[in-house]
């Protein structure tokens, strides 16, 4: 994330709260708010979004801090991080049932802090990568690569292989070859696996466009394609062979 991550903190003593605004804005953090009742929690993230809360499990006024929690579990998916001088079972137990980012007892390190901080910023990177994946608007049988000044659609089942050049890629199709700045790596985590594979660190394959398959190397479209012995067995269970 290039913006400083937005923390909430919900805290029943002011004196600490201030405390770990102070740590929290050393470490790089932007603090947007403290309060220390539950009820006026909501209202503050509803106006303006953080990224984490930091939770107290014990709070004044009539919501406790996974009360609060659920509160705003009901229209917020914010990871949240309870804090609590109280270590009983129950609590404990029930906290759990919010599905905390960490769970931290008082007193604390600073260095507890930031590492439970970095988990549930561990696991927004996580649901992010989760919502993209799911996104019903990416184009599912198509790529577009950047051809000089324009961006190319180029359909997946007219790639025959692709061919990594340190940090660049040439993508070769039916009728023609792209040149591309990225890695191999990360254009084999963004294509289907149902029809792709890396055969070697150097190559992927379009797995409908193999003729023949050799001991080190596969053809495809007439070009020798060199294979790894690392990936062969993974090509074998991908074949249907008699």
């Amino acid at each position: 994330m290039t913006s400083p991550i937005k923390i909430f903190i919900v805290e029943d003593e002011m004196i600490i709260a201030a405390n770990i605004s102070l740590q929290l804005q050393k470490l790089g953090y932007e603090v947007i708010g403290m309060v220390s009742h539950g009820e006026d929690a909501f209202v503050h993230i509803e106006a303006n979004l953080p990224d984490i809360i930091l939770m107290d499990i014990q709070l004044k006024g009539k919501l406790s801090g996974i009360d609060t929690a659920k509160q705003i579990q009901t229209k917020f998916e914010i990871p949240i991080i309870y804090l609590t001088a109280n270590t009983d079972d129950f609590y404990f137990n029930e906290a759990k049932t919010t599905k905390p980012a960490a769970f931290i007892s008082k007193p604390f390190k600073n260095l507890d802090l930031q590492r439970a901080i970095e988990l549930a910023i561990n696991t927004i990177e996580i649901e992010k990568e989760k919502k993209e994946l799911k996104n019903p608007y990416v184009l599912e049988d198509c790529i577009f690569v950047r051809d000089h000044e324009k961006m190319v659609k180029i359909s997946l089942k007219n790639i025959y292989y692709i061919e990594a050049d340190r940090n660049y890629c040439r993508i070769f199709c039916r009728d023609k070859a792209f040149l591309i700045v990225n890695t191999l790596k990360n254009i084999n985590e963004k294509l289907p696996k149902t029809h792709f594979l890396r055969i070697h660190r150097s190559y992927i394959v379009n797995l409908t466009k193999i003729d023949e398959v050799a001991g080190s190397h596969l053809m495809v479209a007439n070009k020798i394609v060199p294979m790894s012995k690392s990936f062969k067995m993974d090509l074998m269970k991908r074949l249907q062979t008699i």
